[in-house]
């Protein structure tokens, strides 16, 4: 801790002075990023989530409006049932990706409008035999 400014100097100067002194002490010699640009995102404007949106990517964070996760989970359901190993396992995850778009066409969630209907469970499966030569 440095001493406390004298009384008729100026902050800026006593400022200059302890910062010139550190310098030539070398304490700012391996600062970590020294020498490397400030990283920024292509957006020059400014905003105040900034630090928060670079913690989450940091993190491997993210948050989706609730009808936008549902509409990449039906997504990844329809991927799951083409890769299911049995009709049964194919009929149980379109059902239950079902339940959930009812649940959300009947009481929509805050955000964006989902934009799909429930699958239909017998094309799904229909498609199923097909991609496997049944």
């Amino acid at each position: 801790m440095t001493e406390r400014k004298p009384p008729g100097v100026s902050f800026e100067s006593w400022i200059d002075k302890q910062i010139r002194e550190a310098q030539a002490r070398g304490e700012f010699a391996e600062l970590p990023g020294a020498g490397k640009p400030l990283p920024h995102g292509n957006d020059t404007s400014y905003d105040e989530m900034w630090w928060i949106k670079q913690k989450m990517a940091r993190e491997g964070l993210s948050v989706l409006p609730p009808t936008l996760a549902l509409r990449k989970e039906a997504e990844d359901a329809l991927a799951a049932a083409a890769a299911a190993p049995s009709e049964r396992v194919v009929r149980r995850i379109v059902e239950d990706i079902n339940v959930k778009i009812r649940d959300v066409m009947f009481k929509p969630p805050p955000g964006p409008p989902l934009g799909l209907k429930p699958y239909d469970v017998e094309a799904v499966v229909r498609e199923w035999r097909e991609a496997r030569g049944e």
